[in-house]
């Protein structure tokens, strides 16, 4: 097994100029809904900054009045002056978190809604290129990083960048000299932040990246475990896995590292500058041109400035990681489904259960070389049943995901009754069509739900008919809790009859004029044939049907049979006629007769 390619090679990833902390405007228009809750938490936050910085004058106070003149009370008023403020700043700042984390949750939510409502709704040709491990990493990991973000680290930027403004105001204010000395050692702070953050932000990518594909990985592994098993694969496994493992913690090693040597680096230079200019201040009290209370009053204010810039360079990296996952996110977003509905689509009021291929070529987008289907004109007449036979790649499947329009055709046109399906809305398409694949997709929920997953206004009486018209319901009432009963992930707990007779009574449930099938008893006992046949037969009557047949037993009394090789149609006719005139249909009858023979 490989890891699944990121979406990060992809071609759609966003040009080269986003690539900066820029892309993180692309979040404002999930925030903009929520202004209001912004707005009072920027209030909170000037409130709380300006409360913070009056702290300074307490101080100046507390030692030019309260030590300096030895005054008890004026000890006390400078104590309980800072002790009032500290009170106002708790109250603010329960406000500004509250308000601002709960913007964060709601907005990772929408966004988190937002992707996999356009996933959803994309081509699947994009998925035969990107792995559902990535995208499921983007709806998960990535949005939860944003939500952790938003709520946290954009707060903890803005408060650290308004007390580092108003702190360097007040520093002007309290003594130039010593001001300027501090300010000379911003752009030595800057540069290592400007440098190194660009590090942590494509490292940040590497890593979200990497994580992605440990998931794929991992979730790939899980998903075929009795294969591995069967197959003695353990040990190999868990080497392969190893290495995805270590290549994701090389990575983040490397990003850690960067963000390091970043904090630690403006750690040195901010308090190399303190130090520097206390030993100036400490000078002028000395000499008696600054006062005591003048130089505490400085130091708290450099300090709030100094913690101010060590915050911004550690959410600086934090920051860069939402900058990788916000692109990853708006990635997705940007792409365009190939599959589109019409601008006005027509009716679907007027529609026959009759399907037509004319001169239709289709080559799947990763084999644009290899047709897959090459000049098919072909007819499903109304209620009537038209079997499909062919070797494996013949090109019988493409035309059921041609018709489900999952893909669209290079050439040619398919059309239902006398419409062209591309004139329909696809949901409309789909909703005259209901197919019963060899392996049905179960969801890890109940009975009722999956058998209603065909129709999700249907009542618990008409899923319970439709369950027994698919000969469903006998095993479904022995189940421990009936139809509320869990049937794991992708249906484990039911035999492989059983899960077909559910999709079978989906079907039904669905009442489509068009039945899709692609053979669903080849993989069954006799028993289970049997069960599923007669519900086939139930699922059939009165309906326009399309089977892929892959034992030809079953279908010599369609009424007409399209035999298939290599993306072309060969012949046309019922069993009889294509036993006289078809060679490859001869073929293939003897070779399955010999083969029944002989078990």
């Amino acid at each position: 097994m490989q890891a699944t390619s990121n979406l990060a090679s992809d071609a759609s990833r966003p040009e080269d100029g986003k690539k900066n902390l820029g892309i993180l405007f692309e979040l404002l228009k999930f925030i903009k809904p929520y202004r209001l809750k912004v707005s009072a938490a920027l209030v909170a936050l000037v409130a709380t900054a300006s409360l913070t910085l009056t702290v300074g004058h307490g101080v100046r106070i507390l030692i030019d009045q309260g030590f300096a003149q030895q005054s008890t009370q004026q000890l006390q008023s400078a104590i309980g002056f800072i002790l009032l403020i500290t009170v106002l700043i708790s109250i603010g700042t329960f406000f500004r978190f509250y308000l601002v984390s709960s913007v964060g949750e709601r907005v990772s939510a929408d966004i988190r809604l937002a992707v996999f409502n356009h996933v959803v709704t994309l081509h699947p040709s994009y998925f035969e290129t990107n792995g559902s491990g990535d995208i499921m990493s983007r709806i998960t990991t990535d949005t939860t990083l944003l939500q952790s973000i938003i709520g946290s680290s954009f707060s903890m930027a803005m408060r650290s960048a308004l007390m580092c403004v108003g702190a360097i105001v007040m520093l002007f204010a309290t003594n130039i000299k010593l001001t300027l000395i501090v300010l000379a050692s911003v752009p030595f702070i800057l540069v290592p932040i400007l440098f190194y953050g660009r590090k942590v932000r494509a490292l940040s990518r590497q890593s979200q990246d990497s994580m992605a594909d440990v998931g794929s990985y991992a979730g790939e592994a899980i998903e075929h475990i009795k294969t591995v098993q069967s197959f003695s694969r353990e040990p190999q496994e868990k080497a392969y896995f190893s290495e995805e493992v270590e290549k994701a913690y090389e990575i983040g090693r490397k990003r850690v590292k960067q963000r390091a040597i970043l904090i630690s680096g403006v750690i040195v230079i901010v308090f190399s500058a303190i130090s520097g200019m206390l030993w100036v201040g400490g000078n002028d009290v000395i000499n008696g041109t600054m006062s005591a209370g003048d130089l505490g009053a400085f130091v708290f204010y450099a300090i709030m400035v100094a913690s101010s810039l060590a915050t911004i360079s550690e959410v600086m990296g934090e920051l860069q990681r939402a900058a990788g996952a916000t692109e990853r996110l708006v990635e997705i977003l940007q792409v365009k489904s190939d599959i589109t509905a019409p601008v006005q689509p027509i009716s679907n009021s007027t529609l026959k259960a009759e399907v037509k291929f004319e001169d239709v070529y289709f080559c799947y987008p990763s084999r644009p070389d290899t047709p897959a289907v090459e000049r098919l004109t072909l007819q499903a007449e109304e209620g009537k049943v038209l079997a499909l036979v062919g070797p494996s790649g013949a090109g019988k499947s493409t035309l059921f995901e041609l018709l489900q329009r999952f893909y669209d055709p290079q050439l040619g046109q398919i059309l239902l009754g006398d419409t062209d399906i591309k004139k329909l809305s696809p949901n409309v398409l789909r909703d005259h069509m209901a197919l019963v694949p060899q392996q049905p997709a179960l969801f890890s929920n109940n009975v009722f739900y999956n058998i209603r997953y065909g129709n999700p206004n249907a009542t618990d009486e008409q899923v319970i008919e439709a369950a027994k018209k698919a000969h469903a319901h006998d095993f479904i009432i022995n189940l421990p809790e009936g139809y509320s009963s869990f049937l794991g992930e992708r249906g484990v707990r039911l035999s492989g009859g059983q899960r077909q007779r559910i999709a079978i009574a989906r079907a039904i449930l669905k009442d489509p004029n068009i039945l899709l099938l692609d053979e669903a008893t080849s993989a069954l006992d006799s028993e289970s044939e049997h069960h599923v046949q007669q519900a086939l037969e139930e699922l059939m009557r009165n309906r326009t049907t399309i089977i892929i047949a892959h034992r030809l037993s079953t279908i010599q009394h369609a009424d007409s049979i399209a035999v298939f090789d290599h993306g072309q149609l060969v012949d046309v006719g019922n069993h009889t006629q294509l036993m006289e005139t078809c060679n490859l249909y001869q073929r293939l009858v003897k070779l399955q007769f010999k083969h029944v023979n002989g078990d």
